[in-house]
């Protein structure tokens, strides 16, 4: 097994739970928070951040459960303040982490942008590690992508839950519905932060040729 990939499993194999439910998740399901020296909900995205974490299940209705029965303050065992929107907070602050990451991997030259390039990665030695689709797009191009997937006996996650405007925001070009991510760091931290930000938007991440097709071809 190589380091990468034994920092990966370490990545999905941990586990916390959830101050809410109890629930004791991967944490690719929850949000990491901290109690800042002014005894505020801090959302620590990247869970970097000093001090106890303070884990909630990456769910709207959760979040928004955990704000309403004070239970930031329960696990402090502290008066804290939290902010009345932190849930549209984390949501945008979960956006803006991937945006990030998708335009480090397109520097760096880990991403391949525009349905012909992508179809014709599917067929490359080392296929993409995931793809990336806008949530709104139609289902043709996403489709044919999966279908060509499936022959070629490949399984490669999807990630479909930012919009057309913000992969366009985060990639420098208008118009972006698909892409992929080659294999490396960047796609490991852009699938796990999609599962998390799934649980706040209507589109669950998916898994190429499982999961509902939804994109239009781009140019």
């Amino acid at each position: 097994m190589t380091a990468l990939a034994t920092k990966e499993d370490e990545m999905t194999m941990r586990e916390r739970r959830c101050i809410v439910t109890g629930e004791v998740r991967p944490e690719e399901k929850l949000v990491r928070f901290v109690i800042g020296p002014e005894g505020n909900v801090v959302p620590d995205i990247a869970a970097k951040l000093p001090g106890r974490g303070i884990w909630v299940t990456a769910e709207c209705a959760v979040l928004a459960q955990a704000v309403a029965k004070n239970a930031f303050a329960k696990a402090a065992k502290a008066s804290v303040k939290t902010a009345p929107d932190l849930v549209a907070l984390v949501e945008k602050l979960l956006v803006q982490h991937m945006q990030s990451d998708l335009g480090l991997a397109r520097r760096a030259a880990l991403l391949v942008l525009g349905f012909d390039n992508v179809l014709r990665g599917l067929g490359e030695k080392v296929p993409p590690r995931a793809l990336v689709e806008a949530s709104e797009g139609a289902e043709d191009g996403r489709r044919k992508l999966a279908a060509a997937a499936v022959s070629r006996g490949l399984r490669i996650e999807t990630i479909d839950c930012l919009s057309r405007a913000e992969l366009s925001l985060a990639l420098g070009r208008e118009n972006v519905i698909h892409a992929a991510v080659k294999r490396g760091p960047l796609a490991e931290r852009l699938i796990f932060d999609s599962a998390r930000l799934a649980g706040f938007r209507a589109r669950p991440a998916g898994t190429l040729g499982l999961s509902p097709a939804r994109n239009e071809r781009d140019v």
